[in-house]
């Protein structure tokens, strides 16, 4: 990694602060990683990068939901694969490790990784390690109350949260219970909840009547019979009054998870996601989801207006895992920037049913700063022949 101060020139800031002007402007990081100006035809200091956009700049980009325990799980791939190189300065992991590994996934997977990388502890003591193939919520012998709390505790600078799946294929007869327990562990730890919802039973329903404002639901706009909340009026209604308090919606595309259809007529109604993430894993990096931007640019495709998807992938996120969000381009600030453009295409592209939709409008990712570690960045290509249809159910 180097040291040397970055010029950017002639980038427009989009998501930094409601209202903000959209002119053109340079941005110089110090030596120390550091916002040092910010202005128009700033001179570059000496030995720094430059790096001349002529697209967009925003807060870097965070990925909610991703899955990056790579050797700890049987499904998820290197912290590279999903970051910097990809735009995405931060990845939360969402319940790949739980109590019985997380010292592993932090020393062999999340201290050496160029991008930040913050977890959501699954309540299943062994996490994703042989997922979907050995449920972490076989029953109580599952959880560990006190190791779970002990080493949320101990990880302090790192742990965001609690992670509970709650589809009937993973959980089998035990039903609400584990949710309870995780809702119950969240509430010990002050922190909140992410909650998968997928093939009932639980039903959605009775998953939101646990919530409490903070706490997140991925796969919001899964297409799953009896999962999607446009299929039921009264879910609907719950959903909305949920998250008019405060529970946040995240997308959570995954294999299994993101339908066209649901996303559009939710967003056509008013509701739109607090959260756009990929749940990237092995199954789902060539196809459907591919990365990133690719998910971003299907949320700009079904009607979410542009600035509203650089937000729920970048401050809305932040946000929601306890980083700063505010004045991100202030004098002082430490560096934590995605430079990117938004290209014309003609791109055809899966959700997680299958359907398919012609993306016009691209997000293409240029860099991805953390202080003084610029990474160019570009979009997933998926290998040729793997871009199908994921069948790995649960994990979406």
């Amino acid at each position: 990694m180097t040291t040397q101060p970055i010029l950017l020139r002639n980038v427009r800031p989009v998501g930094f602060a409601p209202g903000e002007a959209k002119a053109p402007t340079d941005i110089v990081v110090g030596a120390d990683g550091r916002i040092s100006q910010v202005g128009s035809t700033l001179l570059a200091p000496s030995g720094a990068k430059t790096i001349d956009g002529g697209g967009f700049v925003s807060p870097g980009w965070t990925d909610l939901h991703a899955h990056v325990w790579h050797g700890g799980t049987d499904i998820s791939i290197r912290p590279r694969e999903a970051g910097m190189a990809r735009g995405v300065t931060t990845i939360v992991d969402a319940g790949s490790a739980g109590e019985a590994n997380f010292h592993g996934f932090r020393e062999y997977c999340i201290e050496p990784a160029a991008e930040r990388i913050l977890a959501f502890l699954n309540i299943g003591s062994i996490g994703l390690v042989a997922c979907n193939r050995v449920s972490e919520l076989i029953d109580i012998r599952s959880i560990d109350i006190d190791r779970t709390v002990d080493v949320a505790e101990a990880n302090r600078d790192l742990v965001v949260g609690i992670k509970c799946r709650a589809s009937h294929v993973i959980l089998g007869s035990w039903g609400i219970t584990p949710v309870k327990i995780a809702k119950k562990v969240a509430k010990i730890l002050k922190l909140p909840m992410m909650i998968h919802v997928g093939e009932p039973p639980p039903t959605y329903d009775e998953i939101l009547e646990l919530l409490r404002p903070g706490d997140i639901v991925t796969h919001c706009f899964n297409g799953k019979r009896g999962g999607s909340i446009v299929e039921d009026e009264d879910l609907w209604d719950l959903v909305v009054k949920c998250a008019d308090k405060g529970i946040r919606l995240d997308v959570g595309h995954g294999g299994a998870s993101f339908s066209f259809k649901v996303a559009e007529i939710a967003i056509e109604r008013g509701l739109l996601p607090f959260s756009i993430s990929t749940d990237l894993h092995g199954h789902s990096i060539d196809g459907p989801v591919w990365d990133m931007a690719t998910t971003m640019s299907k949320l700009l495709a079904v009607g979410m207006p542009f600035e509203a998807v650089v937000t729920a992938s970048t401050t809305a996120p932040m946000s929601a895992v306890g980083l700063a969000t505010d004045d991100l381009l202030g004098i002082g600030k430490p560096a934590e920037l995605t430079v990117f453009d938004l290209a014309d295409s003609a791109l055809d592209v899966r959700d997680s049913q299958g359907a398919t939709a012609r993306l016009h409008k691209m997000f293409e990712p240029r860099f991805a700063i953390r202080g003084t570690n610029a990474v160019a960045a570009s979009r997933h290509m998926p290998k040729e022949g793997t871009a199908t249809v994921c069948t790995c159910g649960a994990q979406g």
